[in-house]
């Protein structure tokens, strides 16, 4: 029996980067880590433990905060894939691919947001946008430093 559409999400994105894979991914642990902000320069306040197992967290100090998932698969420079409910507060499971690899001018980031479950239609409307804010930053990030 099929899932119906919406219960699930899939979001796909590929950006050159005019930097080596190494500086692209190191642009892409910061920008979901410490450099992470919403479109208008707002913090979000992320921490990600780049590391097997790893969580990728909204830290509110205190001990409050909102965890986004766990680091399921990492290996420097060419991929690193996490699974969780992202930005989701409700019944879903997302798995989030970033796939680095050599391009000749640079790099190529292939970006792919996969999710099932109990999807918000105000999430689905903006998450594509969110996720292209986010690439864009990875591709600024790198290419500047």
């Amino acid at each position: 029996m099929p899932i119906p559409p919406e219960f699930t999400l899939d979001v796909q994105e590929e950006i050159h980067i005019a930097a080596t894979p190494a500086k692209a991914f190191e642009a892409l642990l910061q920008r979901l880590g410490p450099l992470n902000a919403t479109p208008d320069g707002a913090s979000l306040n992320m921490t990600l433990e780049p590391r097997p197992g790893g969580r990728w967290f909204r830290n509110l100090d205190n001990d409050t905060g909102h965890l986004w998932g766990h680091v399921q698969v990492i290996k420097p420079p060419t991929l690193l894939e996490i699974s969780g409910p992202l930005f989701m507060s409700y019944p879903a499971l997302s798995h989030v691919q970033f796939r680095i690899a050599e391009h000749k001018a640079g790099a190529t980031l292939s970006f792919r947001h996969q999710a099932l479950g109990l999807i918000d239609p105000e999430h689905r409307a903006g998450v594509t946008q969110g996720w292209h804010h986010m690439i864009q930053g990875v591709k600024d990030h790198a290419e500047r430093h």
